[in-house]
């Protein structure tokens, strides 16, 4: 575990120096995988319709309710992997 625990670390911190700035789809699920291995299911309640960033991002970390913490920071890595290459 505490090697899935490092390869996140690595590519949390891969991430912010990626090549190029990905598009907003990519951006949020690199957020909601981020939030569902950091977190666990989304918590709190999902935002009013007039914020849209705070709702996009509420309902794509909630489209990950469900998945364990250690696959989300296996999807997190391969995701930031593939956009480093």
């Amino acid at each position: 575990m505490s090697d899935l625990n490092t390869r996140f670390e690595q590519a949390v911190a891969q991430s912010k120096l990626l090549p190029a700035k990905p598009d907003n789809n990519t951006l949020l699920k690199i957020y909601s995988l981020f939030k569902q291995a950091t977190t666990g299911d989304v918590q709190g309640d999902r935002p009013g319709f007039t914020d849209f960033v705070g709702r996009a991002k509420y309902d794509a970390w909630a489209d990950l309710k469900g998945q364990s913490l250690e696959q989300a920071k296996q999807t997190y890595i391969a995701l930031i992997e593939s956009l480093n290459q």
